[in-house]
């Protein structure tokens, strides 16, 4: 008996797809076909000529306007179910990505192609307890694993040449031209359909949790554990099936005992599919581990409310979060029910701020104000370091944010917080993890810093 899809799980779950791209595109679009309505897309780029063979949500005239593929994706499954919920964000699952957004969501997809993209989605989802699904394509080979919290790590996975790619990023458009370069389809639509399919199978496991117990055992009219057909006649033996099942001297009904009478699905928590186009195999490989030293597993839990948010001034925040119990929850003096905070630092986990770089060979400061994914940019626009490697540079950087901070007129977006994040906040040596207020409207750090 298979185990039917319920549409009032699918309909309530909520649901983060990071990478727009071809396997985005097969994505989205399926979890709308299926009957998904609260979805958040996230992606930085935008379409491309290159991007039209493989990803059918995008039309030639996307790529000519230069839309971003969260605008495009947005309005074409709308299209296609008008009641859909869907949020956008144009940014880097690295730095742009709340983790407040990411702990309302049910299961995160990824689609993305890079090293450093899965670490960070590892990372974040560890963070907020939140199972999620990885999916890469290339050419006509292609692989899917679901992670979770407790049972497998991304992280873990990595050997030491992974390790050290962490930091190498090649973007989809890049990958793309230099397989054209070479006069190669980077990819085809036909990877990304299947690829993309199976993580939406995987995804809808996950949504119904209650029935699927991530330890790859299916039950059904199938004995899987001997992989065998159960039928009415016992083949092993060449004898007449009855109503006791003579090989493993149990009942067999609709119930399965051996699982404690739950129906089971399958998933690749723990295992890695493997689709081989060229010849077409399939493979299921194991692909589990969990080192219970790693750092990525570090949950953020309790988490709480604060009235801080990502449009306040460090001074103004600061002051706020000194409230002490109010803001994190400590207990307070027996007599005055509150506790004085000594010291109070707003950490700065996913980036760092820098407020100035060094020139090398002059030692000549230059200010830049910027967090720390930004000074590339900012150093390439600045005229007294025409030419300048960043190599040739050194950066003074902020990794924590308290009362000797300098600049206590800064907003928490300008540090480079994006919104719906939570913080980690230490005080008097003790962690909170602080989910900050929806009051900021702003989308990104780019507003201009005064540097005189």
């Amino acid at each position: 008996m298979s185990i039917d899809i319920r549409q009032d799980l699918v309909s309530a779950a909520h649901v983060m797809v990071v990478g727009c791209g071809a396997l985005g595109n097969e994505v989205l679009k399926n979890l709308v076909l299926m009957g998904v309505t609260h979805i958040v897309a996230v992606d930085f780029d935008i379409v491309e000529m290159g991007n039209l063979t493989r990803s059918v949500l995008f039309t030639r005239s996307d790529a000519e306007r230069k839309r971003t593929k969260v605008e495009v994706v947005a309005e074409r499954v709308r299209d296609m179910n008008p009641n859909i919920d869907i949020q956008t964000v144009c940014g880097d699952i690295a730095y742009d990505v709340g983790l407040g957004l990411i702990r309302q969501m049910d299961v995160v997809i990824g689609c993305v192609d890079s090293r450093w993209a899965r670490f960070c989605i590892n990372r974040y989802c560890m963070r907020a307890g939140i199972p999620w699904v990885d999916g890469g394509i290339d050419g006509l080979e292609g692989t899917v694993r679901v992670f979770a919290p407790g049972k497998n790590c991304y992280a873990c996975n990595l050997g030491p040449e992974g390790l050290k790619d962490l930091a190498r990023r090649m973007p989809c458009s890049g990958i793309i031209r230099r397989q054209e370069q070479r006069g190669a389809a980077p990819t085809t639509s036909i990877i990304a359909s299947i690829i993309g399919a199976i993580e939406v199978q995987e995804g809808l496991k996950i949504m119904h949790n209650e029935e699927c117990i991530m330890h790859n055992k299916m039950h059904n009219e199938e004995c899987i554990m001997h992989n065998k057909m159960y039928n009415e006649e016992c083949i092993m033996h060449n004898k007449m099936y009855n109503e006791e099942c003579i090989m493993h001297n149990k009942m067999y009904n609709e119930e399965c005992i051996m699982h404690n009478n739950k129906r089971e699905m399958t998933t690749l928590c723990g295992k890695m599919m493997y689709y081989d186009g060229e010849h077409v195999t399939v493979r299921i490989a194991d692909f589990q581990a969990y080192d219970e030293e790693c750092p990525e597993h570090e949950t953020w839990a309790p988490v709480r409310q604060t009235e801080v948010s990502r449009d306040m001034t460090v001074a103004k925040a600061l002051a706020l979060l000194r409230q002490g119990d109010k803001e994190t929850g400590r207990q307070g003096d027996r007599k005055t029910g509150r506790q004085e905070v000594q010291n109070i630092a707003i950490c700065l986990t996913n980036d760092c701020f820098v407020d100035y770089v060094v020139r090398r060979d002059t030692d000549e400061r230059i200010a830049v104000m910027v967090p720390g994914r930004m000074v590339a940019d900012k150093v390439a626009l600045e005229k007294a370091l025409d030419g300048q490697p960043l190599s040739g540079l050194y950066q003074h950087e902020y990794h924590r944010v308290d009362a000797s901070f300098p600049y206590p007129s800064l907003t928490l977006a300008q540090l480079g917080i994006p919104q719906q994040d939570i913080v980690r906040v230490n005080v008097d040596g003790e962690d909170y993890y602080l989910e900050l207020s929806h009051g900021g409207t702003r989308n990104d750090t780019e507003e201009e810093i005064d540097t005189e």
